[in-house]
């Protein structure tokens, strides 16, 4: 597979971008943090794209919240690509760009319906642990908060 920085505002990512977020914003409604692409457009966002041969089937992206934190967004496999280790490489791509960057941590938001559940399985075999919220989210019974520690 083949990570790509790349343009989330690209064509090729429109159907599978908006895959995403209609299929969060069915399960969480308003309380859906997900970003469009001109949220994953914001200069503070790094934006990659995964690719098996020319098939798009996944993305991710990986914000600056400060010189030594980030946070990962967006990250999606396509439905074709579930169960496939695909976003297991998305995310393991993000913390190494995050400890390129000196970032000493990395948090994330995700949701708590069933919906969330393999990525939450995935979070945790990569480290990630339950937190506070942080940056400006707002907690609500729809979302939970991860951070993964850099420094070990």
């Amino acid at each position: 597979m083949e990570m790509r920085q790349d343009d989330p505002t690209a064509p090729y990512v429109t159907n599978l971008l908006a895959y995403h977020l209609r299929e969060l914003r069915s399960v969480m409604g308003e309380h859906a943090q997900a970003l469009d692409a001109s949220g994953l457009s914001d200069p503070a966002n790094t934006f990659w794209t995964a690719w098996q041969g020319q098939e798009l089937v996944g993305f991710g992206a990986l914000k600056q919240l400060d010189d030594t934190h980030g946070e990962v967004k967006s990250m999606r496999a396509s439905p074709a690509a579930r169960r496939t280790g695909v976003g297991r490489i998305i995310l393991h791509h993000i913390i190494a760009e995050a400890r390129k960057r000196g970032y000493t941590r990395l948090n994330l938001e995700t949701g708590t319906a069933p919906l969330h559940a393999p990525a939450v399985a995935l979070y945790r075999s990569a480290g990630f642990i339950s937190c506070e919220r942080f940056a400006d989210y707002q907690e609500s019974p729809h979302n939970q908060f991860m951070s993964l520690d850099l420094t070990k």
